[in-house]
């Protein structure tokens, strides 16, 4: 039996763990979930999961949850904050950690449960990104298992060969990374100015949450992947190619110095990677429909236009720069989008935010979590002085 913490338990990774979960009681039991916002859908998973421990952003949420609790999972502890994040992500019982939180928000918690030498399902990319190096050396000094649930770099694992890493590259000259394109791969660039954020949300393969959805239509998603893959495979920027691929059924590829190219193909749902890292080195059921390789037809792949996908030309420099570069385009990112989703800024005006930022910004080499937060904070006050400035509110 792995006992499981889920942390971003409410999102569209949690809800997809938790199926698989569900699945397998007899593999799996919930050690803690956390949630942010959707109180009430929380209430509902520690009802059915019962789980020891339930993690929620403050005191006010803790009120807002403990009577529904009461009635649905009575013997559910709930822990407040990211003290709480890091301790039901860091508890000797817990064996493996989903970490589902989207945004800055969940690299301490998640750095938290490699430091505790668990098998950690990471899905917050921005704990790469911001903190490539740190997070890394954390991994390897505390032995700790890291395995990918994007399906991107899950893919690229499963193709990978089994003496992959230390120092051994198994005769892999370079990785393919697949995206669909978005929503707006063919629309008319003159149009994108005035998409609104349902239209930038509507993501013709996957359902995700909003954020992750507008940096699908800007392609911000697959750069910030590319930077997490370099992290990941211990790769260079070059020595990864971004391919569109509208069908999202291959979800990458890797390339062999003998010319032959592995792919990993199946229908676009998360479940796939989540109960492949959550069984690994096993294979469980996980409730996806196989693939119908006859009804899907043709596959099709093209070269990112940089011109209509100015973010993945922004996260493709600021890879190649190195050092705090990543961490200001991921903040400066979440600043913009939310300025987007909230009506503040055009959809063009995401990669004019970030652009602006990491061009303000000197880039640093930061040598301690601290010091990568307070490069954080710092890209999010100077993306939000772009905003003001260009919205004539500065």
């Amino acid at each position: 039996m792995q006992y499981l913490t889920v942390l971003g338990a409410t999102g569209s990774i949690g809800e997809s763990t938790l199926d698989v979960v569900a699945r397998h009681p007899d593999r799996f039991r919930i050690f803690a979930l956390s949630g942010y916002s959707q109180l009430d859908k929380l209430a509902r998973q520690c009802g059915q999961f019962k789980p020891g421990f339930v993690a929620v952003a403050d005191q006010q949420s803790a009120a807002i949850l403990a009577e529904p609790l009461r009635a649905l999972s009575p013997a559910t502890e709930i822990v407040v904050g990211q003290q709480g994040l890091c301790d039901v992500a860091s508890a000797p019982e817990v064996d493996m950690v989903m970490a589902a939180i989207v945004g800055a928000v969940g690299l301490r918690p998640t750095l938290a449960a490699v430091l505790a030498g668990k098998k950690v399902l990471l899905a917050n990319k921005e704990s790469l990104v911001m903190a490539g190096g740190l997070f890394m050396d954390a991994v390897r000094r505390a032995e700790a298992t890291l395995l990918p649930i994007d399906s991107e770099h899950n893919a690229i694992f499963q193709c990978l060969p089994a003496n992959y890493g230390l120092g051994q590259r198994g005769g892999v000259r370079k990785v393919l990374l697949t995206g669909s394109g978005g929503p707006f791969r063919s629309a008319p660039l003159e149009s994108l100015s005035a998409m609104t954020p349902d239209q930038a949300c509507a993501h013709p393969n996957w359902q995700m949450g909003r954020k992750i959805s507008v940096d699908s239509a800007t392609m911000m998603n697959k750069g910030l992947e590319l930077i997490e893959a370099c992290w990941l495979f211990d790769l260079h920027p070059e020595e990864i190619d971004v391919v569109i691929h509208p069908q999202s059924v291959i979800h990458s590829m890797v390339e062999y110095v003998d010319g032959s190219i592995l792919a990993q193909l199946g229908n676009p749902d998360m479940r796939t990677p989540i109960a492949h890292a959550m069984a690994w080195p096993e294979r469980v059921t996980s409730g996806v429909a196989s693939l119908d390789i006859i009804q899907t037809a043709r596959l099709d792949f093209e070269s990112p236009d940089l011109q209509r996908f100015p973010c993945l030309k922004l996260a493709m420099e600021a890879a190649r720069r190195g050092g705090s570069a990543p961490a200001i385009l991921n903040a400066a990112n979440e600043v913009a989008v939310a300025g987007f989703l909230g009506g503040r800024l055009p959809f063009t005006g995401i990669a004019e935010v970030v652009a602006r930022v990491l061009n303000r910004l000197e880039i640093t080499e930061p040598d301690s979590l601290e010091a990568v937060q307070s490069c954080d904070q710092l890209a999010r006050h100077s993306a939000e002085d772009v905003i003001e400035q260009l919205t004539g509110k500065g």
